[in-house]
């Protein structure tokens, strides 16, 4: 809600009929919202002391200020946030406690020096923008604060919209149990964080800034607060500066916020982004609970940023070295090379060729015949010989052949059944070897042994040919 304000007071007004602001816009709170705080409201709450005393300027300060100010209006919207005002304001005084701003004529402000840093400390001249709290007749004094600062919690003077710091003293079911002006507070769950906190203890012992949302005045005098909000904006300004500052290809800690099956999300300094499973681990990995656990610190490196869509993309793989990728540094495509079998399988043997890599010998590279089994070939640990024939390091594959390996042999052997002799070469292609499947080279076996004429329905009649003469 904006405001814009005109009045302007004569010469002859004295300051002590300087008009208060009209009273802002108290925060709005939602039926749910309500009825979460009155439902947790029924916790126990501990009390305990906690108040700083607003220190006001001594007179002559005040004195010095009004003869300071300079008469010209000060123009500009006067804007309500969080039920607070907000104005510009010109510094005319600097003080050891206080400073003092001219809003327009005999309209003057003080804020407690203490909110500035020795190099955020504003000058005399300048323009600053504060936030309203109040108006002290008695003194003809707006008193104020910076924006976003920790106000003096005082009982009496506890307003919705006000941003206090309050101690927590314990935890319910409902959410936080706070204390603050040596009151009794409350902090609903949903209010604690922008997300879900799985375990409120960690927050007991903590200070916390909060804004005041209710203050209940009759009964127990309790006071319901709320961080959420504060919390966003303290996100949103870290990412403006994350955003200026992080590239893709940049190294980062980071907190685990959330496992899911497909990744983690990762806090990186305000904005969350994935690490996928994928990026977890040079070796495979089935689940992430085995990698991560959430709450854990750790390393990764900034894959993508996407600001439009709030996407990131981290890994954490990608700060080591690929294990496989060091193991072949040795083994190049068209070098012969000694290796141990690990494993067989119908299509084919699997050799290592390094610590911890294994390549696969496919049942057409075994030998120059033709082999049907490959146990008629090589068994499992033993030494073989092979060439290596192609290296895929992005599916981390490697290709051998036994054959390749050793010279060719003449040919040998009779004739046998379709034509061909055993020692002819096996002339099929890869792809043609793969489309025969285990159970397709089975049921060939069977036919072998079992059929001794015809098939059903006629198959092979005449044709001089079984189903071992089948080929794909």
């Amino acid at each position: 809600m904006t405001q814009t304000s005109d009045s302007a007071s004569s010469p002859e007004t004295t300051a002590s009929a300087t008009p208060a602001p009209s009273p802002a816009p108290q925060p709005t709170i939602s039926a749910d919202f309500a009825a979460e705080i009155d439902a947790a409201m029924n916790q126990s709450m501990d009390s305990a002391a906690a108040s700083v005393q607003h220190v006001k300027p001594r007179k002559e300060e005040i004195d010095a200020a009004h003869k300071a100010m300079s008469g010209p209006k000060i123009k500009g919207p006067r804007v309500v946030e969080s039920g607070r005002e907000r104005r510009p304001g010109v510094v005319v005084s600097v003080g050891p406690s206080d400073i003092f701003i001219e809003f327009g004529p005999k309209e003057l402000g003080v804020i407690p020096r203490i909110q500035f840093t020795d190099e955020e400390l504003p000058k005399t001249g300048s323009t600053i923008e504060v936030v309203v709290e109040r108006f002290e007749a008695a003194e003809s004094l707006f008193i104020c604060n910076k924006p976003g600062s920790v106000q003096k919690a005082d009982w009496e003077l506890l307003e919705p919209g006000q941003v206090v710091e309050a101690r927590v003293t314990g935890v319910n079911k409902g959410g936080l149990e706070l204390e603050v002006a040596k009151h009794a507070a409350f902090m609903p769950a949903s209010q604690v964080d922008t997300r879900r906190i799985e375990d409120l203890s960690v927050f007991v012992g903590e200070k916390l800034k909060c804004e005041v949302v209710r203050v209940d005045r009759t009964g127990r005098g309790q006071i319901t607060l709320s961080r959420r909000n504060l919390v966003a904006d303290e996100r949103k300004a870290e990412q403006d500066k994350l955003k200026e500052s992080l590239k893709e290809g940049d190294v980062r800690e980071g907190v685990v916020r959330k496992i899911m099956q497909f990744g983690a999300f990762v806090d990186i300094g305000g904005i969350d982004a994935l690490l996928h499973v994928s990026d977890l681990s040079h070796d495979r990995v089935a689940k992430v609970e085995d990698v991560l656990k959430e709450g854990q610190k750790i390393t990764v490196k900034i894959l993508k940023l996407d600001w439009e869509t709030k996407r990131h993309a981290l890994g954490l793989k990608q700060l080591t070295e690929d294990p496989w990728a060091a193991a072949v540094k040795d083994v190049v495509e068209g070098a012969v090379v000694t290796g141990k079998v690990t494993k067989l399988a119908e299509f084919g043997a699997f050799i290592e060729v390094a610590a911890g890599v294994e390549g696969l010998a496919h049942i057409s590279e075994l030998a120059w015949k033709r082999v049907d089994k490959t146990s008629d070939v090589v068994q499992p640990n033993k030494v073989v010989k092979v060439k290596v024939l192609r290296i895929d390091p992005q599916t981390k594959k490697i290709s051998l052949s036994i054959k390749q390996a050793m010279e060719r042999p003449a040919d040998e052997g009779g004739p046998r059944r379709g034509g061909r002799n055993r020692g002819e070469e096996d002339t099929r292609k890869p792809e043609e070897i793969l489309k025969e499947t285990p159970a397709f080279r089975r049921l060939k076996e069977q036919a072998k042994l079992q059929h001794k004429g015809p098939l059903k329905n006629g198959l092979g009649s005449g044709l001089g040919m079984g189903l071992g003469d089948l080929k794909l």
